[in-house]
């Protein structure tokens, strides 16, 4: 099976799956050096399109590199709105329930 069919297919599941540049790379065409270009350059943003693992490991939102290569030229505010999206679906963003005093 291929490694990539595998995390596309979990899209659904998995609103906003991170992954390697590998994997980005293959879907978008872009490749690591690209990605790394953009990423230093602010055009991929840090904690929102890429993370940093650890010292050796960054790893990309393929849901919001994808939507960001549909629509950064086109239609940055759709892109927007998606980032928009993507922050309030963190557990982070989520309302607190209240607990019942028993």
């Amino acid at each position: 099976m291929d490694k990539f069919a595998d995390t596309t297919s979990n899209l659904d599941s998995q609103h906003y799956p991170f992954v390697s540049k590998q994997v980005v790379s293959k879907l978008t065409g872009l490749s690591g050096d690209t990605l790394k270009r953009y990423r230093l350059q602010g055009k991929l943003q840090k904690d929102i399109h890429w993370v940093v693992l650890n010292s050796r490991v960054v790893r990309y939102n393929i849901t919001l590199v994808l939507d960001w290569v549909q629509n950064h030229v086109s239609n940055p505010n759709a892109h927007l709105r998606a980032i928009d999206n993507y922050l309030a679906y963190l557990p982070s963003n989520q309302r607190k329930r209240r607990q019942s005093r028993s």
